[in-house]
This record gives structure tokens, C-alpha cells and sequence, in this order.
């Protein structure tokens, strides 16, 4: 993957700033998918569940549609035997289950089951709850914002990577 230089830099002042927030992204990363944060909030919601598990399951959860193994796996941007090992714990749990895919009729897909969305829920709610409380003393205006250029961040990050992955690099 090539990375193409970016069509407006902005002044040294603005790419200072942007430099100097992404190890603390980088941070906030790691603190949220390999520190302890997850595995309170997992507890907080009653789930003994590891944290590969619960990607599987919160992704199929995000899902508006039962999903393939591979989608999955693409959304979780991991290999497929992964998150088959996953889904069979995750079954075996009751907290998914598969169903026929109509347009493949060998193929199935996963989706959660009521005590699987019970589960994300209150995982979610407890991962809410931890996140309200940390920026709980912030005025409402800043609450508000932060949602909303978070959003637009990762939108706009997800479609740049996606148009690196597409674009084919340079002959050598």
C-alpha cells in the first residue's frame, strides 16, 4: 500500500497539531481494545466473554442483516477460521445462531439471538456509561462536538483507507 501525499497540508501549525494528536489517538486505541477498559465493561454487563469473542459478537449485533463468516471477518479486518472459531463458541453460548442464506442454499449465515442482543446491549451500555462519565464535567456544547467530529473522522479515515486498498500502487 502506497500512501499518496496529501492534496492540502495546511500550514506547519496545523500539521503540528495533527502529528502531536495521533500518538494520543493511538492511545485512546489501545486503551480501549487491549487495555483494561474492555474487560470491565465486559464484566459490568455480566459477559465472560474474551475479547475476540466479543468483536464477533458485537459486530454481527451492528449488523442490519445475518452476515457470512467472511463478511464478518472483513469487518473485523481478520481471517476467516478466526472468527469461525468465535461464532462456534458464541453458539455453543446461545449468543448466536445460524440461518440458511436464501440466495445460498450451502451457505449460512450468523445472526445474534435475543440473548446475544442482550448481551451487546449491555456491554454497550456499560462502554456508554464508562465514556459519559469521563467527560461528564465537559459543557454540553463540547459533549455534542466531540460526537459529531468523531464520527466525521472515522468516516472520513475509513473512506480514505478504502480508496488506498482499491487503488493499485504505482508500477516500480
Amino acid at each position: 500500500m502506497t500512501v499518496d501525499p496529501p492534496q492540502n497540508p495546511g500550514s506547519d501549525e496545523q500539521a503540528a497539531t495533527v502529528w502531536a494528536a495521533l500518538p494520543r489517538l493511538a492511545q485512546l486505541s489501545n486503551a480501549m481494545t487491549r487495555g483494561r477498559l474492555a474487560e470491565r465493561a465486559a464484566e459490568a454487563a455480566g459477559l465472560a466473554l474474551d475479547r475476540p469473542a466479543l468483536g464477533v459478537l458485537l459486530s454481527v449485533d451492528a449488523a442490519d442483516r445475518p452476515l457470512r463468516i467472511g463478511e464478518i471477518a472483513e469487518r473485523m479486518q481478520v481471517v476467516g477460521p478466526h472468527v469461525t472459531r468465535q461464532v462456534q463458541a458464541l453458539e455453543r453460548r446461545g449468543l448466536v445462531h445460524r440461518v440458511g442464506d436464501p440466495l445460498d442454499r450451502r451457505a449460512s449465515l450468523i445472526e445474534p439471538t435475543a440473548e446475544g442482543r442482550r448481551a451487546a446491549n449491555a456491554y454497550k451500555a456499560a462502554m456508554i456509561g464508562w465514556f459519559t462519565d469521563a467527560i461528564a464535567h465537559w459543557p454540553d456544547q463540547d459533549r455534542a462536538e466531540l460526537g459529531r467530529l468523531l464520527a466525521k473522522l472515522a468516516d472520513d479515515v475509513i473512506a480514505r483507507l478504502a480508496h488506498l486498498d482499491d487503488t493499485p500502487p504505482p508500477a516500480p
